[in-house]
């Protein structure tokens, strides 16, 4: 009696076991769609930003050469109507050329990441994991302490780069 008891014990058991592991299958197969998901409306979002910003460059680049072919026509309309004859000059005559013309505003190019903020980023990183490799009792701690420390230096290293580069002033 005893044998067919733990027979029947073991056997519900690893029943259970494997429902429960199906279960948790279905749970990680549920999560794993639902990040693909996700993750393909982020790359669409991605897409869809790239785009209009190819848009806003070349409505930029159409906008600057609008701008030039008014200033080179405006500077040629000039040079026909810039030829005078100077009363107290006599016969000389001043000719307008196209040096003269305005220069065509441009749109200030971004910088990206300044070198203080790389740092910063990079430091922090890599104080993280320095962290929790030597604080084996409380990694997160330590991983909190290492961040700390190394964005501080990371950052100021970065804004020593930066005022070297100039892109910063004291």
């Amino acid at each position: 009696m005893n044998k067919i008891l733990a027979i029947c014990l073991i056997a519900g058991i690893s029943f259970t076991a494997c429902n429960n592991n199906n279960a948790k299958e279905e749970a990680l197969a549920k999560e794993a769609a639902l990040k693909q998901v996700k993750d393909s409306l982020a790359l669409d979002s991605f897409k869809k930003a790239e785009v209009a910003e190819k848009e806003r460059l070349e409505n930029e680049r159409l906008e600057q050469e609008r701008l030039a072919t008014q200033a080179r026509q405006q500077s040629s309309s000039n040079a026909s109507s810039a030829s005078y004859q100077d009363a107290n000059q006599g016969d000389q005559y001043y000719e307008a050329n196209e040096s003269d013309a305005q220069p065509v505003a441009t749109a200030p190019e971004k910088k990206g990441w300044s070198d203080a903020a790389k740092g910063t980023a990079i430091g922090a990183g890599a104080g993280a994991v320095v962290g929790a490799l030597i604080d084996k009792d409380k990694r997160l701690r330590g991983a909190a302490i290492g961040a700390a420390i190394g964005g501080g230096g990371g950052y100021a290293i970065g804004r020593k780069k930066d005022r070297q580069s100039g892109r910063v002033q004291k």
